[in-house]
């Protein structure tokens, strides 16, 4: 397979018919201009030392040496193609709370960004699993479907923020509904959810949700954001905080881990609830529970990388426009000289 790194400049190649037209209109208004003033062989009389081939010739090791110096210049990469290869591993789908109370800072610098620091280190240590996120406040959204594709959900990890759902709440039962139909149950894989959220449900029976995931073989994990005691949350502005929020009376508005709902969502779901600490965030725990699921084979797509070629296309060009440098156009005296089919008078 063939594929180019930059194929937008092959459009120069357009200029070859172009340069080859213009070539040839120039060389039959000389040869036509040197016929006003002659007969050929009189004029290469007295003109010995003027080749008419050699400007051909010169052009010719141009003309090549362009063309391959625009592929070379295009990044010509070749070899790569794809193998079918069987994959062992379960299907993980991460529902992240991103909520405003996720900005509370009883986890330094607050709970979102210990969440997502332990999701980089889940990636991280990832081999056959694949890997989904959800993020969800009021509403649920897939952020990154299902893959193995870790580098995508590392890029995907890193544009997560509260602002990222439009609205506020914390519909926990919503992003287990829509974690359940973002799965494929056609492969047979064992599937999980890991909820990764401060426990904070206002919006809708979550618990129901885990339950009616679990009955369908999936189970569902807690890991709980927070402290029991709580931390305010706080406002940004234009990239700085500008205070915390305050309820109807003006009071600061305390966010607490509600430990009872996500244990409720962990029962429900056949799962197990860790409570994270600065220290340790209970995915080590919640994967070894994954690991234990049955564990089915899946096909994917290994994809080999491309080898750049460029480098055969520019040696070659450059050797024709050192050549092309050196071809003068004027005849070589000393093979000038050079009668050898010239016959001898006796």
């Amino acid at each position: 397979m063939l594929r180019f790194a930059n194929a937008y400049l092959l459009w120069a190649l357009l200029l070859v018919p172009l340069l080859i037209i213009i070539f040839i209109i120039i060389r039959r208004w000389k040869k036509k201009a040197l016929a006003a003033f002659g007969d050929k062989a009189v004029i290469s009389r007295i003109m010995p030392d003027v080749s008419f081939s050699r400007p051909t010739l010169k052009f010719i090791f141009f003309i090549v040496a362009y063309t391959l110096l625009i592929i070379g210049l295009a990044g010509p990469q070749v070899g790569t193609h794809i193998d079918e290869v069987k994959k062992k591993g379960a299907d993980l789908m991460i529902l992240l709370d991103v909520s405003n109370s996720m900005l509370s800072q009883d986890f330094a610098p607050n709970r979102l960004e210990n969440a997502k620091s332990a999701l980089a280190q889940l990636i991280n240590n990832l081999h056959d699993d694949r890997i989904g996120i959800i993020v969800f406040a009021g509403e649920a959204y897939v952020q990154m479907p299902v893959t193995t594709d870790y580098s995508a959900a590392k890029l995907f990890l890193n544009t997560i923020n509260t602002g990222i759902v439009p609205v506020q709440g914390t519909a926990i039962g919503a992003a287990i509904d829509m974690g359940m139909k973002s799965f494929d149950f056609k492969d047979g894989t064992s599937k999980a959810m890991i909820l990764m959220t401060d426990g904070e449900n206002h919006e809708d029976d979550a618990v129901a949700a885990a339950k009616n995931a679990h009955e369908k073989g999936v189970a569902i994990h807690v890991i709980g954001f927070g402290s029991p005691q709580g931390a305010p949350i706080p406002i940004y502005d234009n990239g700085k905080q500008a205070g915390f929020h305050t309820d109807s009376v003006g009071h600061t508005v305390i966010s607490k881990l509600n430990e009872d709902m996500c244990k409720e969502i962990a029962l429900a779901g056949n799962g197990v609830y860790i409570r994270a600490t600065n220290a340790n965030s209970g995915l080590g725990i919640v994967m070894d529970q994954v690991h234990k699921m049955q564990q089915k084979t899946y096909d994917s797509k290994s994809f080999k990388d491309y080898e750049d070629r460029f480098q055969f296309f520019l040696v070659i060009a450059l050797l024709l426009l050192v050549i092309e440098f050196f071809i003068s156009s004027r005849k070589s005296l000393r093979l000038s000289r050079l009668k050898l089919f010239e016959v001898k008078k006796p």
